[in-house]
């Protein structure tokens, strides 16, 4: 059986081969007396839930840049940030992430709490990033255990029990590897190693820091690990949206209410699908009467289910009652918290409407 890994190997490796990113504070960075901010951890780790790492550069550096501090976040407008969010997905975590702001300004003096026990408190942190920020940004040896890591840990001790009934026993071998040194290097490490090296197929194993020492590499296939549960096919709901331009290049839009599925954001008129049922499909459903025409369909798959819409068109006149909407150029519409599945609904109508 191979021998247990060593954590120095692995930052060894890290100092030569870390990823460079928009919120990491670098080894060098360290020594030349730079530490890592808080507020770039949490907001970096909230962004790199369920999205990649490319996506979600160009969204911290526009955040960062709109508000440089927890305070500026905590005092600006919750719809510009929904707006600013817009197309990340998951939008749940834009809510949460404006209370937790201002939990930190209100409850902390706007300074994050640096323990794992203390940032639990805080709205929208959970066990995952709360030991990331007070690894990352407090040194505290804390396991930090993302999917990279889970599948790392998985090879390494080749772990037999399926997700998600395997993350206690992961976590415990972490714990075991976690470094009372550079706990924060070594998570980023972790993170790396699996996004680099680790990959979900075809690992890169001759380059592996921990080759000699894992269990899937010497007695199995480390494509085998981790071992997943079966999935349980994904439901399809229907629904429909509509389109309504008026003579001036303006689109009808409304606002989601606060609570439930995209919660918050900007849509089109559409019908009350959700992930539990069906929302009408047809011209039938439309919210008032018009000359509504066909655009096809569109799909559009959520963690938990497909939704297939069918959209149609009408170009009326900008002057009727709107209800609890309003009217907005086509031009502007880059600039709305729209998410992606009302930006397809909205192309499929308007096929210009997100060029630039």
């Amino acid at each position: 059986m191979p021998s247990s890994p060593k954590p120095a190997d692995l930052l060894a490796w890290y100092d030569r081969h870390r990823r460079e990113l928009p919120w990491r504070v670098t080894p060098d960075m360290r020594a030349a007396g730079v530490i890592a901010d808080p507020y770039h951890v949490w907001l970096s780790e909230i962004m790199l839930q369920q999205t990649t790492v490319q996506a979600v550069k160009a969204y911290f550096e526009k955040f960062v840049r709109l508000w440089p501090t927890v305070r500026d976040l905590a005092s600006a407008d919750t719809e510009d940030v929904m707006k600013a969010w817009a197309g990340l997905g998951y939008y749940a975590r834009a809510r949460n992430l404006k209370k937790c702001a201002e939990a930190v300004v209100a409850e902390h003096g706007g300074r994050f709490p640096e323990t794992v026990e203390a940032l639990k408190t805080l709205p929208g942190i959970g066990d995952y990033t709360s030991a990331a920020v007070a690894a990352i940004a407090f040194d505290e040896a804390a396991p930090v255990m993302d999917g990279n890591v889970e599948r790392v840990i998985s090879r390494i001790f080749m772990v037999e029990d399926a997700l998600p009934t395997a993350k206690p026993v992961m976590r415990a071998h972490l714990a075991t590897l976690t470094p009372a040194k550079r706990p924060g290097d070594f998570a980023q490490a972790m993170m790396d190693l699996g996004a680099t090296i680790c990959t979900p197929r075809r690992p890169a194993c001759a380059l592996c820091p921990w080759r000699d020492h894992c269990r899937a590499f010497h007695e199995s296939d480390p494509e085998f690990y981790p071992v997943k549960a079966e999935k349980k096919a994904r439901p399809v709901r229907q629904g429909a949206a509509f389109v309504a331009v008026d003579g001036e290049g303006r689109v009808l839009l409304r606002k989601r209410i606060e609570s439930g599925l995209l919660g918050g954001m900007t849509e089109v008129p559409t019908t009350q699908w959700n992930s539990n049922r069906d929302g009408g499909a047809d011209v039938s459903y439309a919210p008032f009467a018009a000359e509504w025409k066909s655009c096809g369909t569109i799909i559009h798959v959520f963690t938990h289910f497909e939704l297939r819409l069918s959209v149609y068109r009408a170009d009326v006149d900008g002057s009727r009652d709107k209800d609890d909407g309003w009217w907005e150029p086509v031009t502007n519409l880059d600039g709305e918290a729209l998410p992606t599945v009302m930006k397809k609904a909205i192309s499929a109508a308007i096929p210009d409407a997100f060029k630039k």
